[in-house]
């Protein structure tokens, strides 16, 4: 290398054991820097002894140092592009170590650059499209040139090949870098020229000075004469060193005035971004979203990029906007939660403000990211309120109902102000315990229960429920029947109700034709301090049973006789006879009465409507009908069973009331017709009446011979001797002779007739002969007389009472 760029080493100061050199990058091996042993005042012979040695952090071992002279020199070239890449400054620090005794002397080496990188491009050539339309003053961006060295010796200034319609101009950006841009001074036309073919130069500003250049060609289109434009020329943002792939860096937008396709912009990173950051970040083309895309491997804290928008213009304009992106550090220590004291559970009728819980909140990152703030939910009726420092006071701002919620989990959440923000979430299970604050509820007002009359005693009418959401024997309900009168007695005397499970049961038969409907209150009691309750009112509706007959009401049978109506003898068709009037003390179908004849003695006389009860003559009347009649008429409702009453009607035909109304107890039937039974009868009756006749005309005739000899021998007979011609008489029944009467007739010459009346007994009991003395009737049934014929006319019962005609002889 030449000798104008050997080392020259400057001592900028020792003092305290610190010495600076300055050396140019690229030194030569062997190249002295300085003598340590002079500049740190250490005796040059002792460094040998003092085991002497240099420590640095490079990786590589730039400087040697002489142990015999202290002597300084270079080991290996320094490439300062190479070891700082783009820093301002490029520092290497060593550190001399001597013993006996221990000392410690910082040695840094600040490595001055030279002119020793040309400028370069991305690029080995560039093509601009430009419309043809488009007026002079029109202006395209330009890549820039990269050169790694700093200062004059980096990039200064760009020249552009000779070229009537463009020329070049340099602009400056927000943050001061300049860029080169390419400026129409003539109007294109790209009928005549469709390409234009220019050359890029960059130069930077060493001694000598070096170049780069690169061509560009400018393709003239057509359309598309506006090019995008973003909001902002230079974008700035700040994402942590841990930041995952797919976190958002930044969002760019620039708009572009041309309409349709032309209009549209496409984002992309420019070819002037190096391919490394091209690789960390992503942008997304449509939306222009810069992401990460991988692990942010960088150590500088400032990353550039320059980003293009584009449309979609058949002739595509473009502009370029400046991205910084600070890597900050992160915030890796979350907020800790601990709970000091907790109250659980509360009553539910807690006061607002009662502290239920103490929380001490602490964040060991330093500055912004250990400040904490801390919240719940704010849908819970309670809140935080800070006390002492890193202390919270978790305390009730609202009423609690246990009976709607029991319990709360709340969450507590703890953020840090760091970026991005730490959150530590805590649950706190707060139980709510009852107290008696709500008396029992019943699910309808009133309830209403239908019952069948004639119901056995002890049947069950209903079964109201009351609940009460309160807990254990707060929400433990009893029933009970609220004191009241109904029909005039106690509802206690006619319903139970249990008082565990508010069955309500009847205590006695209830009868629809005396009650048909009735309410009464029973009342739900919980067993909490106080008790609270509630009362619902049950209407009982009492339906009909079949359990009455209907009433006959007209007409009228008293002690068993039968009604009697009187009809015309002639009267005619369809005459109104009676009408049978009932009544039925049930109700609905069970009190629909029909009417029916159940029995009549002519069939063919008389009809009877079903709905009315008339009873009417199917006919006129004629004289050859029977005069007494009689119908049954059946009274029959509609219900389940049906129950029926019978009235038996007589029917008298006459023109004027009789004065004594005739017998109806026998069946009235006309007498019957003559039949061939009844012609037997008749003449096997005739027949027995003949021999029968026959045989008393042959009885009479003995008889009588009887007499005549009994006459004449009586006049001689002596009176002791009467006794032979006494009669023994059985007594017969006769239909003929009057009632309880028996006539004894004496024959032969007696002067006086008596009469007697005699008691004649048929048992084994014996009667006396009144008014006489005739003796005693022995127990055989015989009565015995001297001589009379005896005849007896009717036997009653038992007993036969009868007249004893007897003679005697003057």
């Amino acid at each position: 290398m030449q000798v104008y760029l050997m080392v020259f080493c400057l001592i900028c100061c020792t003092a305290n054991g610190q010495v600076v050199y300055s050396i140019a990058e690229e030194t030569e091996h062997g190249a002295s820097v300085g003598n340590i042993a002079k500049d740190l005042g250490i005796d040059a012979a002792t460094l040998s002894a003092r085991k002497f040695r240099m420590i640095t952090g490079s990786s590589k071992q730039y400087f040697n140092i002489n142990a015999s002279t202290g002597a300084l020199s270079v080991n290996e070239p320094i490439d300062r592009e190479q070891l700082c890449e783009l820093k301002s400054a490029c520092l290497l620090n060593y550190e001399l170590v001597l013993e006996n005794p221990l000392e410690l002397y910082r040695m840094e080496f600040k490595v001055l650059d030279i002119n020793d990188n040309s400028p370069s491009f991305p690029l080995s050539e560039y093509h601009i499209n430009v419309p043809e339309f488009l007026s002079p003053g029109a202006r395209f961006t330009l890549p820039n040139a990269q050169d790694f060295d700093e200062g004059t010796n980096s990039v200064q200034n760009y020249t552009l090949s000779p070229d009537e319609h463009f020329h070049l101009e340099m602009q400056t950006r927000g943050d001061g870098s300049k860029y080169p841009e390419l400026v129409l001074k003539k109007a294109l036309d790209r009928e005549q020229q469709a390409t234009h073919r220019l050359v890029l130069t960059a130069k930077d500003g060493g001694h000598p000075p070096k170049s780069g250049d690169v061509p560009v060609v400018v393709t003239v289109l057509d359309t598309n004469d506006n090019a995008p434009e973003f909001e902002h020329s230079v974008y700035r943002a700040s994402i942590l060193e841990n930041s995952p792939s797919g976190t958002l860096v930044v969002q760019v937008h620039a708009t572009d005035l041309d309409e349709g396709p032309n209009g549209e912009v496409r984002y992309s990173f420019s070819n002037t971004t190096s391919a490394d950051l091209q690789q960390i970040f992503l942008i997304h083309p449509h939306t222009g979203e810069v992401t990460v895309n991988g692990i942010l491997a960088v150590q500088r804290p400032l990353l550039e990029m320059l980003i293009e928008a584009r449309d979609n213009g058949a002739f595509g304009m473009s502009s370029t906007a400046k991205l910084l992106v600070e890597i900050t550090d992160v915030n890796n220590h979350g907020p800790e939660i601990t709970v000091t004291s907790l109250s659980s559970p509360i009553p539910e009728d807690a006061v607002p403000g009662t502290v239920i819980a103490l929380l001490s909140i602490m964040d060991k990152d330093p500055g912004e990211n250990g400040k904490v703030t801390c919240q719940i939910p704010d849908n819970l009726p309670f809140q935080l309120k800070p006390s002492l420092e890193n202390y919270y006071s978790l305390v009730t701002s609202g009423h609690l109902d246990r009976e709607l919620i029991s319990g709360y989990n709340i969450t507590i959440t703890a953020t840090d102000l760091g970026f991005p923000p730490i959150t530590t979430q805590k649950t706190l299970w707060v139980q709510i315990s009852d107290v008696n604050d709500n008396p029992p509820v019943f699910s309808a007002d009133t309830f209403d229960v239908f019952l069948e009359e004639n119901n056995p005693l002890g049947a069950f009418l209903y079964q109201v429920s009351a609940s009460d959401p309160d807990m254990g024997e707060n929400g433990r309900v009893s029933y009970m029947l609220r004191n009241s009168t109904v029909a005039g007695s106690a509802v206690a005397s006619l319903l139970s109700v249990s008082l565990a499970n508010g069955s309500i049961y009847a205590k006695r038969a209830f009868d629809f034709e005396q009650l048909r409907s009735f309410y009464f209150q029973v009342e739900a009691k919980d067993n909490g301090s106080p008790a609270l309750s509630a009362a619902i009112t049950v209407n009982v509706y009492i339906s009909d049973q079949n359990d009455n007959a209907p009433a006959i009401l007209y007409p009228i049978s008293q002690n068993g006789s039968v009604a009697v109506e009187i009809v015309p003898r002639l009267a005619d068709e369809d005459y109104l006879v009676t009408k049978v009037v009932a009544d039925d003390e049930d109700n609905a179908q069970n009190a629909w009465l029909s009417y029916h004849l159940a029995h009549s003695s002519d069939s063919t006389l008389f009809h009877l409507a079903p709905h009315s009860g008339e009873l009417r003559t199917t006919r006129s009347m004629r004289s050859t009908d029977f005069l007494k009649h009689k119908v049954v008429v059946v009274v029959r409702d509609h219900g389940d069973p049906p129950l029926s009453s019978t009235v038996t009607v007589g029917i008298l035909l006459a023109d004027t009331l009789p004065q004594a109304l005739p017998d109806f107890d026998d069946s009235g039937d006309p007498p019957p017709l003559l039949n061939t039974t009844n012609i037997y009868l008749i003449v096997s009756l005739a027949c027995v009446s003949c021999i029968f006749a026959a045989f008393l005309l042959f009885l009479a005739i003995v008889r009588l011979c009887r007499c005549r000899t009994c006459c004449c021998s009586s006049c001689c007979c002596p009176a002791d001797e009467y006794k032979k011609y006494c009669y023994s008489v059985h007594m017969l029944p006769s239909s003929h002779l009057p009632l309880d009467m028996l006539e004894v007739t004496g024959v032969g010459k007696l002067t006086h007739t008596y009469l007697y009346r005699a008691s004649v007994g048929l048992g084994p009991s014996n009667s006396s002969i009144p008014n006489g003395g005739a003796g005693n009737i022995p127990s055989d049934s015989r009565l015995q007389v001297p001589g009379p014929c005896i005849q007896v006319q009717q036997v009653q019962s038992d007993r036969l009472s009868a007249v004893l005609v007897t003679s005697t002889l003057w």
